[in-house]
């Protein structure tokens, strides 16, 4: 019964969508829940599906979001591809179990995939609530990156140690892992993998707010600070929280996704797309052999742990696919392949997705992922040069799908990194569809008309 309180989580936004406001109660009800609460526990419902907190949490938002007649939603082809992404993660598990057994997965992509995309493309641009929402979720982690502080030292995750009581033999196949001699704090997350995916969008976000001049250049409270602003600080704290998790294949991510973003801060952005596509194929390309080469030679030839762990993922790839295309379209259900004990786990998210749910499953993640990326990186390119610099959401947003594709191929991606990954497609699908403005006082509430005429008069001075 202890673990029946998940749905005060549900209770409470429900009050605030309805006392308030829907757009309210998402960014500043179920984020921080989102962020702050693991996935991991859950309410054990008898004849019901077993939520966790978010979960609760996206149930009472939605069914506001309804009686208020969906607030700034407007359908686009996007939400057939989401939709369907849902619709075919459900349907491989039920061929694969039956209902009884699949319930909870169809209940966990309506929740967690479905709502949340909904919210965010019908509550965060339609309202021009895009600095609230990235400022949302980044004091959220830092809150969480001061946490990790402690389980770095102590070795003790404190989101399990309070929350454990009250939800009696779960999360407790989640262990903590080292690196370096420190202790690889996850957070709220389960494991440090998930916690880095999410730390390094949150980064992103930050630097995205820092360079849109969204944060106050002073505050009262921080006056003993005189040498960082309020925007660096938080930055540092954001970079804090992504090394604590020591998770190297997200740190790559991360930085080899700053390529995009840079564009976004370039006086010649086709310039600056010029050059950082002849570097990521100029070097792609041969570090992809290096790295097959590297990665091939097998782990009982490996030179170190580094090693080790490449000709680990290397091996998974060679010996699984050819059990996912005994099952092509529709894979073999959650969990249910053929396992071979030379591997604990499947640490490359796109080959779990294809083992589990099939071709169709990975194509439509995948073109969520690739197309969207391209579509954002064309909006940018068509639009006038932001000002001040950087204030383009659109690279921004791009360089984040450009970091889950890479993260991803190292570590699946569960809990709140998907569900997070799914709020970005959301808003990107609204920035795209409604946005014509782009650079702008990042405090301001209202748009910015640019005309374009004054950056040629500028060029051509």
């Amino acid at each position: 019964m202890l673990s029946y309180i998940v749905y005060l989580a549900g209770f409470w936004v429900y009050h605030v969508a309805q006392k308030q406001s829907v757009s309210k109660a998402f960014i500043w009800g179920y984020i921080p829940i989102l962020m702050l609460l693991p996935d991991y526990f859950y309410a054990v419902t008898p004849g019901l599906p077993d939520p966790n907190c978010s979960q609760a949490a996206s149930v009472a938002l939605f069914a506001v979001f309804l009686m208020k007649g969906t607030p700034g939603y407007r359908f686009s082809y996007t939400d057939l591809v989401v939709g369907f992404y849902a619709f075919a993660v459900s349907f491989s598990e039920f061929r694969a179990s039956g209902y009884s057994d699949a319930q909870n997965l169809m209940f966990n992509q309506l929740t967690s995939v479905l709502f949340p995309y909904l919210f965010a493309k019908s509550l965060i641009e339609p309202f021009n609530l895009r600095y609230d929402f990235a400022k949302s979720i980044v004091l959220c982690l830092c809150f969480v990156f001061v946490m990790n502080l402690y389980e770095n030292k102590m070795s003790a995750n404190l989101w399990q140690m309070l929350f454990s009581r009250f939800f009696p033999g779960q999360g407790q196949g989640w262990m903590t892992t080292f690196r370096f001699g420190l202790a690889r704090a996850s957070g709220p997350y389960g494991h440090c993998l998930i916690a880095g995916i999410v730390m390094a969008v949150g980064y992103r976000l930050q630097r995205w707010l820092q360079w849109s001049d969204a944060w106050p250049h002073k505050i009262k409270q921080l006056q003993w600070l005189p040498w960082v602003t309020p925007a660096q600080l938080i930055t540092l704290m954001m970079l804090g929280g992504v090394l604590s998790t020591l998770g190297k294949g997200q740190w790559l991510a991360g930085i080899v996704a700053a390529g995009i973003a840079i564009i976004g801060r370039s006086k010649k952005p086709a310039l600056a797309m010029t050059a950082v596509i002849t570097v990521f194929v100029g070097l792609g390309i041969p570090l992809m052999g290096v790295f097959i080469d590297y990665a091939s030679v097998g782990r009982y030839n490996a030179h170190d742990d580094n090693q080790e762990t490449a000709c680990y993922r290397y091996e998974l790839i060679t010996t699984y696919m050819d059990v996912a295309t005994e099952k092509f379209w529709w894979g073999w259900g959650l969990m249910q392949w053929p396992e071979d004990p030379q591997f604990e786990s499947i640490d490359n998210h796109f080959l779990l997705v294809f083992l589990n749910h099939g071709f169709v499953a990975i194509i439509l993640l995948l073109g969520i992922i690739f197309g969207m990326m391209g579509r954002l990186i064309s909006h940018g390119m068509a639009q006038p040069i932001s000002e001040p610099r950087g204030s383009s959401l659109a690279y921004s947003l791009a360089a984040i799908y450009l970091m889950f594709f890479i993260a991803d191929i190292t570590v699946s991606m569960q809990y709140q990194s998907s569900t997070l990954f799914f709020i970005i497609t959301g808003l990107s699908d609204a920035y795209l569809r409604t946005s014509n403005w782009d650079g702008d006082v990042g405090g301001s509430k209202s748009k910015v008309e640019i005309d374009s005429r004054k950056f040629k008069f500028r060029k051509v001075l």
